[in-house]
């Protein structure tokens, strides 16, 4: 009986527009328990197929970032909010977030260090133009700092290289310094750490970094004749030259001459050298933009509920054959347009959210996360102490073949990583409306998969925001021209797409904003 009024309400509104005060005044009288359902429902099999059999055609030449094919899949995006009466999350009205992008090619030149010229590829690495001469640096033990414990104290680090080691320091008894116990903690993870380790030099004012880790030496280098013998210049956020952040990796040799003692010596200091960067390269300018539409909040507008997903793929294979990126990351992709449909339906008759509903398309997510990066670190149009959550949806179209059991399934990551409050909701939510089958398999620390670390939600994470990343696993068409419409499951995104609006309609309408409980790895 509620199910039924509540779909009269809505097909009165969708007949005749003129009537929507009417509606309104007759939803807000009603004593029935009115819920998301109703438009939940509006997100269809139809509609899905539709948008993603236009998104990923041979028309849009695998949206790569940057080329005509993305440049079409966001006035696609851009089309498609104006349709439905979302607005522009920018102040300017406009959609796009203008994310200023570059392909540095493979640096060639030298480093001096002590009048000793090394040539850039063997002993030393980089992946950027770099010049300039330092009479000292300071090496700063392993490049860490927590609440009890910093190799920055005492160092004036403004202007200068900073020499750090990878791993992290153990106490007399053998247990790590950090975790306080025999177990590492995450800056002995080089995936999360070594990140870390340039953010907080940088942030302290440091001109560059020289990172010596051994062990993984050898990992830098590949990726260095890689790029070498294929002539493939890397995509990454343009910076201003002068004040770019250097990023040097060095081996045991040159380590060594900077600092003969750095394998035994963890007691942060200033070593004079005389060091000169001769480094020089060839970058491409590329333009590329995020689109942000938002749904204002009724009640607590200035509280944002972010759902995203990537706008981009991979482009077009060298033999022309086109990547077309259907389920990566098309279905994501039209989802949102889906969700962002059933909430404007629900705001139409009054029941809009009562926190605003930002629906954040990102660029560059195959070249490193970078639309979702330039948005959290350099550019976030709604304040990240105001950002609720974030929902994240990344490939949700497909069955994985390695999984066994109910197709009716979805993997979430990352939902217990900051709050348990969000992970509750999110399991309540999956009972009370869609029962899906919620699969934890990649959520677990020691999935070698790192898929939490590989999706734009991370940089959202990493800023102590709430995520959860919505996943269906890879498939033998990951990353391939075979990746295309006719192969996506559409029932399984509609089912997958409406878990995902009743969760966001949960945490955009309860009285209380996600509690973060844990913190950001």
């Amino acid at each position: 009986m509620i199910k039924n009024t509540v779909f009269a309400i809505l097909g009165l509104f969708m007949a005749c527009n003129s009537s929507q005060k009417t509606i309104v005044e007759n939803v807000q009288d009603s004593t029935l328990e009115i819920n998301s359902i109703s438009f939940a429902e509006t997100i269809t099999e139809a509609e899905l197929k539709e948008h993603l059999y236009t998104y990923a055609s041979d028309e849009f030449e695998g949206r790569e970032t940057g080329r005509p094919g993305q440049k079409k899949a966001v006035e696609y995006l851009k089309t498609e909010y104006t349709k439905l009466g979302i607005p522009a999350a920018k102040g300017d009205g406009s959609y796009f977030q203008d994310v200023p992008l570059e392909i540095t090619q493979l640096p060639t030149g030298s480093v001096v260090l002590n009048s000793q010229e090394y040539p850039i590829g063997t002993h030393i690495l980089t992946f950027n133009a770099a010049d300039g001469s330092h009479a000292e640096i300071v090496y700063a033990g392993y490049g860490i700092e927590e609440e009890q414990y910093s190799d920055y104290d005492g160092l004036d680090v403004a202007g200068k290289m900073v020499l750090v080691k990878s791993g992290e320091p153990k106490n007399r008894d053998g247990s790590y310094t950090i975790s306080g116990t025999k177990e590492k903690s995450i800056w002995s993870n080089l995936s999360e750490s070594l990140g870390k380790r340039m953010k907080l030099a940088s942030d302290k004012g440091a001109k560059g970094i020289l990172y010596y880790d051994p062990g993984n030496f050898s990992r830098f280098k590949s990726q260095f004749r890689y790029m070498k013998n294929n002539d493939n210049g890397r995509m990454g956020l343009r910076s201003n030259a002068d004040q770019a952040f250097l990023k040097f990796f060095i081996n045991t040799d040159f380590a060594k001459v900077l600092f003969p003692e750095i394998e035994n010596e963890s007691t942060s200091k200033t070593i004079p050298v005389q060091l000169e960067f001769k480094v020089k390269s060839q970058n491409e300018i590329i333009n590329s933009e995020n689109v942000i539409a938002i749904l204002k909040g009724s009640e607590k507008p200035d509280e944002y509920v972010i759902i995203s997903s990537h706008l981009d793929h991979i482009g077009v294979a060298p033999d022309g054959d086109i990547n077309n990126g259907a389920d990566d990351d098309g279905s994501g992709t039209v989802a949102m347009l889906e969700i962002a449909e059933a909430f404007k339906k629900a705001a139409d008759v009054g029941m809009g959210p009562k926190r605003s509903i930002v629906f954040l398309h990102v660029t560059g997510e195959e070249k490193g996360l970078l639309g979702s990066l330039y948005y959290t670190d350099f550019e976030p149009i709604f304040p990240l102490k105001q950002t609720v959550a974030n929902l994240n949806i990344d490939m949700i179209g497909r069955i994985d073949p390695k999984r066994e059991g109910n197709r009716n399934y979805i993997y979430l990551i990352g939902s217990d990583k900051l709050s348990t409050d969000l992970h509750q909701l999110s399991e309540d939510v999956n009972k009370k409306y869609t029962n899906l089958e919620l699969d934890y398999t990649y959520n677990d620390e020691n999935d070698p998969n790192r898929f939490y670390y590989r999706s734009d939600h991370y940089n959202f994470a990493k800023n102590n925001i709430p995520i959860i990343f919505y996943f269906n696993g890879t498939h033998n068409d990951y990353h391939r021209p075979s990746d295309t419409p006719d192969k996506i499951n559409y029932d399984l995104l509609k089912n997958r797409s409406r878990l995902i609006f009743h969760t966001a309609w949960e945490v955009a309408n309860r009285d209380q904003k996600v509690i973060v409980d844990k913190v950001s790895k």
